[in-house]
């Protein structure tokens, strides 16, 4: 099933709005003195750079944000602090878990937009993006993020909010 290029643009801007406000959530949990707090306000300083590349992508291209956004801001914020109180390797896995599932949904973009060849320009941003995203994701799990309790039922929980929040945003 093709994608059209508006969805890709809302639910990628959806996403990294989203992992802004998890790390917001995350260091204000955590403050400056947090065993990973210079790791992820170096992880939040790149979501937002990427959600500045989308936002001016949409408004170029006259995409509408989703609908959800004002609850994405309160849920990604809730998950980033909900995690950073269980602990800093309960952080990195929620970290670990959001890049897991947004490097496979960047790739399925990629396969379906070098298939079409019809949009250099945001193939090009996603994968970028993706490189970024996975860096993350190692990043987070080289911080002990596997070590966090309960981690397989945690991570589960968090990569299924995240695929149901990918197939919302493309529409609403």
């Amino acid at each position: 099933m093709s994608t059209s290029r508006e969805d890709m643009i809302r639910v990628d801007q959806a996403g990294e709005f989203g992992a802004t406000r998890i790390y917001a959530g995350q260091l204000a949990v955590m403050g400056d003195r947090g065993p990973h707090s210079a790791e992820i306000r170096a992880m939040a300083e790149q979501e937002a750079g990427h959600r500045a590349e989308f936002d001016a992508l949409m408004a170029r291209r006259g995409v509408r944000p989703t609908a959800l956004q004002p609850f994405w801001n309160v849920a990604g914020y809730a998950l980033g602090a909900g995690t950073a109180l269980l602990g800093p390797e309960a952080a990195m896995a929620c970290t670990a878990a959001v890049e897991t599932e947004i490097d496979k949904h960047y790739s399925d973009q990629l396969d379906e937009l070098e298939r079409d060849g019809d949009d250099p320009e945001l193939a090009a941003m996603i994968h970028r993006f993706r490189e970024d995203e996975r860096e993350h994701r190692d990043a987070a799990i080289e911080a002990g993020a596997e070590r966090a309790p309960a981690y397989p039922l945690l991570s589960a929980a968090i990569r299924l909010g995240c695929k149901v929040a990918i197939k919302v945003s493309q529409k609403v």
